[in-house]
C-alpha cells in the first residue's frame, strides 16, 4: 500500500515549522517542506520525523539558458540539504519561488516548441544530478486558472510528457490531483495511464474548490484509493492542503478517504 504524507506548510500554522512537522510525525504521517531555505534544518532534524519531499531548487527555470544554470546549481544545494533530513524526493516547477516558497512566474503562456526543447535539456541535466546523488527530482504539474497564471508545462499532460521524454530514473512526476482537477479533470484515467507509463514519483491531494482536506470539495478520494490499490501503487499519497477547521480533523479525514 501507499504511504501517507502532509505538507507542514499548510496545517498547524500557528507553530513554528518544528512543531508542525513533530506533531505531523506523531499523528503518523510522513512530512513534507517547501522551500528549506527558509527554515532551521537542525530544528526539522531533531523532530523525529520522516521527511518525504522538499523543494529542490531555490531558483531558476526549464527554459533559457541562464535560468537553467540557476536552476541546476540551486538544485545541488536543495541535494545536501535533503541529505540531512534523508528526504528522497525534491520537487520542481521550473519557475522561480515567491516569498511564501511558491511556485510564481510573469505571464508566460503556452509553452513555444524552443521551451519544450531548452525544458527536455535541463530535465535530463536535473535526472542525471539525481541520480549521482541518489534521490529523486519530481516535476509537479500546477493550475493556471487559479493558483498560478502564465506557468509554462502546468498542465498534468504536459509535465507527463516532459518526464516521459526524458525517460530517466532521477526524475519522476509530482502528480497533484487538486491542480489536474482544475485544469483537466478525468483523475482516475490521469492515474491510470501515468501509473502506467511508471512515471509517478508521487502523488499530492487536496479537495476542489477551496484546496481543503479530502472530503470537503468534489473530488471523490475514496474512488481515487481504490483505484490506487487496484494499481498497486506502492508510493506515496501527501496532503498539501489548507485546513478548512480544526487542523487534526483535516489530518483524520485525509488518512479516512485513503483507507480502505
Amino acid at each position: 500500500m501507499y504511504t501517507l504524507a502532509v505538507c507542514a506548510e499548510m496545517v498547524f500554522l500557528d507553530q513554528p515549522i518544528q512543531e508542525r512537522a513533530r506533531r505531523i510525525h506523531e499523528a503518523g504521517f510522513q512530512v513534507e517542506i517547501w522551500d528549506w531555505t527558509r527554515h532551521d534544518l537542525a530544528a526539522l532534524e531533531h523532530t523525529g520525523a520522516v521527511f518525504s519531499s522538499m523543494t529542490g531548487y531555490i531558483r531558476g527555470s526549464l527554459t533559457d539558458e541562464e535560468g537553467a544554470a540557476e536552476l541546476l546549481r540551486t538544485a545541488e544545494e536543495s541535494v545536501k540539504a535533503a541529505e540531512r533530513l534523508g528526504c528522497p524526493r525534491l520537487n520542481l516547477h521550473g519557475t522561480g519561488l515567491d516569498d511564501k516558497g511558491l511556485p510564481w512566474v510573469p505571464v508566460v503562456g503556452e509553452a513555444t516548441g524552443p521551451m519544450w526543447i531548452a525544458a527536455h535539456r535541463t530535465l535530463t541535466r536535473i535526472a542525471e544530478l539525481g541520480e549521482s546523488a541518489g534521490v529523486v527530482f519530481t516535476l509537479e504539474n500546477l493550475n493556471t486558472a487559479v493558483d498560478h497564471p502564465g506557468v509554462p508545462f502546468a498542465r498534468a499532460a504536459d509535465t507527463l510528457a516532459l518526464v516521459a521524454a526524458v525517460d530517466r530514473p532521477g526524475l519522476r512526476m509530482n502528480l497533484d490531483l487538486y491542480h489536474a482537477q482544475i485544469g483537466e479533470g478525468n483523475l482516475i484515467e490521469l492515474v491510470r495511464r501515468a501509473h502506467g507509463l511508471g512515471l509517478i514519483g508521487e502523488i499530492q491531494v487536496a479537495d476542489v474548490p477551496g484546496r481543503h482536506e479530502p472530503g470537503t470539495g468534489e473530488i471523490s478520494y475514496p474512488a481515487v484509493a481504490r483505484t490506487l490499490a487496484d494499481l498497486g501503487y506502492d508510493g506515496t499519497v501527501a496532503m498539501e492542503a489548507w485546513s478548512s477547521g480544526a487542523d487534526d480533523l483535516a489530518l483524520e479525514r485525509f488518512r479516512s478517504a485513503f483507507t480502505l
